[in-house]
């Protein structure tokens, strides 16, 4: 897969072309993909998204903008294991918020993409104060020879499938729903790094994962799986939040201590993977007090995983 900072001047070839943010690439993303590909090879043309960074509602909003449910890095990842060609990642700021529906569409669909199918869900809105619609879409195709198809809505077990969607299962705590709307669990990549070694001194070595995203759509304790170790998927019990026995106003962190292992994993890029929670984040009184109580949730975590895969083997 290609990937692209901004959009071109003038295009070297005609692409067929899906516009938005993409957050967390869930089922409903993967059947608009789906379709893009299939539209893409009968064009003989590339697979093309287009993305925006940061989040609109960060540029406008940064204190409402939603926690975002995967990094760049992780969604261009996803998009690439989907099949997409080409991304090409448009920084959103102010210049570009100005431009006018019209505007958009001659400088960035017409000339900068070249697009010859254009596929959008079915709510799109752009250009300056969201001045750009599907109709205007239709019109701009009818003038420019390319075609706009609408994407419905996905539903997957008569659930609505959407980023928000997403977001509110897992600020919920159900792990499980969240991962039913994605098509695969929830999972923060990051690495591996040196931290304040608290877990050790009471028995429970954790692994700090750097979380460089300002929100996080959910905390609290989890059973978890880690990739990205030699050893393959490795159960775990996770707490990320903000730690509030070890000190006040801390910023989230995200905290892994792996069963049964011991191996110095300093600097491994890993993906944790959120299967089912246990808690929410909670202050003890002392250090005492919240080693009982991991030592409770390690527990938990191995009956979790020995109900749910008993043969062993973790999956994620």
């Amino acid at each position: 897969m290609q990937v692209f900072r901004g959009v071109p001047e003038r295009a070297t070839t005609s692409t067929v072309l899906t516009i938005g943010n993409f957050d967390g690439v869930h089922r409903g993303h993967r059947a608009l993909l789906d379709e893009l590909k299939a539209k893409a090879r009968d064009l003989a043309l590339p697979a093309t998204v287009l993305t925006f960074e940061p989040h609109p509602r960060e540029l406008f909003a940064p204190d409402q903008a939603p926690a975002r449910l995967a990094s760049m890095r992780d969604k261009l990842e996803l998009l690439a294991e989907c099949g997409v060609d080409r991304v090409h990642v448009c920084r959103f700021d102010r210049k570009l918020a100005a431009l006018t529906a019209d505007q958009f569409i001659e400088q960035i669909l017409v000339r900068g993409l070249s697009v010859r199918h254009l596929i959008i869900g079915d709510d799109f809105r752009f250009g300056k104060a969201r001045g750009g619609d599907f109709a205007l879409l239709q019109q701009a195709g009818q003038a420019h020879r390319f075609v706009v198809e609408a994407m419905h809505t996905v539903d997957f077990g008569g659930l609505r499938v959407s980023s928000s969607a997403v977001r509110e299962a897992l600020a919920a705590g159900d792990i499980e729903r969240a991962e039913s709307l994605l098509g695969r669990p929830f999972v923060i990549a990051g690495r591996v790094m040196d931290g304040k070694k608290i877990g050790r001194t009471i028995g429970f070595p954790t692994a700090n994962i750097q979380v460089r995203r300002k929100r996080l759509p959910l905390s609290g304790v989890f059973a978890v799986t880690v990739s990205g170790i030699d050893s393959g998927p490795l159960p775990g019990a996770a707490n990320i939040g903000v730690r509030p026995t070890v000190a006040e106003g801390m910023k989230p962190v995200l905290e892994v201590h792996l069963l049964d292992f011991d191996r110095d994993i300093y600097g491994k890029h890993v993906d944790v993977n959120f299967m089912h929670k246990l808690r929410n984040e909670a202050k003890f009184e002392s250090l005492d007090a919240l080693k009982a109580q991991i030592a409770r949730d390690v527990t938990n975590v191995r009956s979790y995983f020995k109900t749910c895969f008993p043969d062993g083997k973790t999956h994620g």
